[in-house]
């Protein structure tokens, strides 16, 4: 049996009282320490704590400021400003990490970083890189978009579903790295070779170019500060959106780019229109069209009446002609019956004056003639009325009343085709103001303010009924009122009641009514 080692019988440490100990030996040793740093990564949390990082050239230590003494600050932390802090040195032995519990904090200057920054930018915008004038107009409909961002982030995906909502087309990713040393060279090649594809070959040229990548620290986004990628899209030939960050980052890509997005997703709708916009405005010129169309038939048609009415109607003129026929018809008839009957007159007297036996000859010759004659003028006259009575059959056969309805059967369908065209535009004009409707209607019980309380949710009111909007506001002691969405319930904050009492706001005078004006002014009521 080998010996013991001499310290086996020491008492063995947890980790929790290992952890607690380091941080009380922290705690004594660095109970006040005064720092001076660039501030990063600052995060104004929603309960009133403020996370931040104070760096330098070589080292950076993570610190923290209670929301009790972030009203007592001389300065409000920004990113990127250079500070002198003082504080207590703790650690967090939840995770095994120190950090520095800040008590004040006051400016020291500008931060080394934005200091470089800013000499870069002056540099770039003495040259004109930055200039309006050398922006390019984005193309109104792409058909290739090209997308320079990493291909596991969630930015590529909102990227891609946005474009898919709003305007199908093809979208081409060149992967790259968007953070590190290697980002901005790789985000310069991929633009680079984006503007070195050709016009016509297997992998079509974008039309438009985004660069984005989601937020981040100043230290982040440092590679979309470089020069040589500045100056790579300032070379571009092809329109570039820059999307680096959120709304309140701000890189040197964004002032050279032809066009900067808050954020990736305001990129994509920057790139792309609406496609159901476009077929609904389509939609619209359509039904002008028609319209207007419309408009130019109808006019034409009223010419066309007004002109029909200074014409004689065609049965007016047949029945005129039918009528003069007749008349002539009879005249003729009446005038060859007197014409024979003073014939016959003459003859009667002539052949008084002859004897009977020397005018038997002639007189039977001469009613013979008359005879004779008066067949071939009645034959005559019934072969002129029958060709005055075909002209009239032939001209009344041409003048049908389908041919004189033929207009309008033309014109009911022109109407019917009209009609066929608008009812299918009307339709989706009216499906379109349905949807709009729902989406004002989901809106609209979405900002409901009582709505959260239905989820448990409650709203806390002070004793003067305004609402608190932050628990640092509210003192130890103080009566508040709790709105549940069924019943409302009195509280007080927790912790000893504060000596010093709120004075309750002033009641404001409530606005006197204007004096009415005399009876003579007041004018009486038309009606």
């Amino acid at each position: 049996m080998s010996d013991a080692a001499p310290d086996s019988n020491a008492q063995p440490y947890s980790v929790s009282e290992l952890a607690f100990a380091l941080k009380r030996t922290l705690e004594d040793r660095y109970g006040f320490v005064r720092l001076r740093g660039e501030l990063s990564k600052v995060t104004h949390h929603g309960n009133g704590h403020v996370y931040l990082t104070l760096k330098d050239e070589r080292a950076a230590i993570d610190g923290v400021v209670w929301k009790g003494s972030v009203r007592g600050l001389s300065i409000r932390p920004e990113q990127g400003l250079e500070v002198i802090v003082t504080g207590k040195i703790t650690t967090f032995p939840a995770g095994s990490r120190y950090q520095i519990v800040i008590e004040t904090m006051e400016a020291a200057g500008v931060g080394a970083l934005l200091a470089q920054l800013e000499r870069l930018k002056a540099k770039l915008a003495a040259e004109g890189l930055f200039e309006p004038a050398g922006k390019r107009p984005l193309p109104g409909m792409p058909a290739v978009i090209g997308v320079v961002t990493s291909p596991t982030g969630a930015v590529i995906r909102d990227i891609l579903h946005r474009i898919r909502d709003r305007w199908p087309c093809r979208v081409i990713v060149w992967p790259v790295v968007v953070q590190g040393d290697q980002a901005a060279s790789q985000v310069s090649a991929a633009i680079r070779g984006f503007c070195a594809l050709p016009t016509t070959g297997d992998l079509p040229r974008p039309d438009i170019i985004i660069v984005a990548r989601g937020g981040g620290s100043v230290e982040d986004l440092w590679a979309f500060n470089d020069e040589a990628l500045v100056r790579a899209v300032a070379a571009a030939d092809i329109p570039i959106i820059s999307a680096v960050g959120h709304e309140t980052d701000t890189t040197l890509i964004d002032f050279v780019s032809d066009r900067r997005a808050p954020t990736p997703t305001a990129a994509a709708e920057m790139a792309t229109p609406v496609l159901a916009e476009l077929r609904a405005g389509l939609s619209d010129l359509h039904a002008r069209l028609h319209r207007c169309g419309g408009r130019v038939v109808e006019d034409r048609q009223g010419r066309v009446q007004s002109a029909g009415r200074s014409l004689a109607r065609v049965p007016d003129l047949v029945e005129m002609a039918a009528q003069r026929f007749n008349l002539a018809a009879g005249r003729l008839s009446a005038a060859l019956q007197k014409n024979a009957a003073a014939h016959e007159r003459d003859l009667v007297r002539v052949a008084s004056r002859l004897s009977a036996g020397l005018l038997l000859r002639p007189r039977e010759a001469q009613a013979q003639k008359v005879q004779l004659l008066g067949g071939r003028l009645s034959s005559g006259l019934q072969r002129n009325a029958a060709d005055h009575g075909r002209d009239l059959a032939r001209i009344s056969a041409r003048l049908t009343p389908a041919l004189l309805a033929r207009p309008q059967a033309t014109q009911r369908q022109q109407l019917d085709a009209l009609s066929a065209r608008l009812n299918p535009a009307l339709a989706r004009t009216t499906e379109r103001m349905a949807e709009r409707l729902a989406a004002v209607e989901k809106l609209r019980q979405s900002l409901n303010p009582d709505r959260p309380l239905s989820r448990g949710f409650a709203r806390v009111h002070r004793a003067d009924g305004s609402l608190a909007r932050e628990g640092a506001a509210l003192e130890a002691g103080e009566t508040v009122s709790l709105v549940f969405a069924d019943t409302h319930r009195s509280a007080v904050v927790d912790g000893e009641a504060s000596s010093v009492t709120r004075p309750l706001p002033e009641a404001r005078p409530k606005p006197r009514k204007p004096p009415a004006p005399p009876a003579s002014t007041v004018q009486g009521d038309l009606f």
